[in-house]
């Protein structure tokens, strides 16, 4: 949640090539850049508007996600934002929850563990193996699809 409250608007790239998120200061202090898809791209484009017509023109090292008065936001005040959110559609959730899901996603899709914990910012590879571990409904899924085969 940290990395999130630390971002400034000149961390995101959402209309380039390369569009990214930069972390500056990640999971053991160390910097890397993570790509954007599409679906994030456009969020984070019309969240520059709301907060250009809010604020005015951000500047480069405007706080990413600002508190009422433009400064920065707390990762105490992002997280009851998200869980809010996540109330509001009928979801029980938190940041951590949904990073959880993000890197289990993409260990269960078949991608390198090495890619996913460079994206997790995980500095071992065995943090993003647990990621991996088998639920109850996945083996009693592996035995049915047997059958389907």
């Amino acid at each position: 949640m940290g990395e999130c409250a630390a971002l400034n608007v000149e961390d995101v790239y959402a209309q380039s090539r390369k569009n990214k998120v930069i972390i500056r200061s990640g999971k053991g202090d160390r910097y890397r850049e993570v790509p954007l898809n599409h679906d994030a791209c456009e969020a984070l484009l019309a969240w520059l508007e709301f907060l250009a017509k809010k604020y005015g023109s951000p500047k480069v090292s405007s706080p990413l996600f600002p508190n009422p008065q433009g400064g920065r936001m707390t990762t105490a005040a992002l997280d009851l934002v998200v869980r809010k959110l996540g109330q509001e559609v009928g979801l029980q959730i938190s940041p951590h929850v949904l990073r959880h899901t993000l890197v289990t996603n993409l260990v269960k899709g078949g991608n390198d563990l090495v890619l996913v914990a460079e994206i997790a910012g995980h500095e071992k590879v065995e943090t993003t193996t647990r990621y991996s571990l088998s639920t109850a409904e996945d083996k009693e899924q592996a035995l049915f699809r047997l059958v389907e085969d």
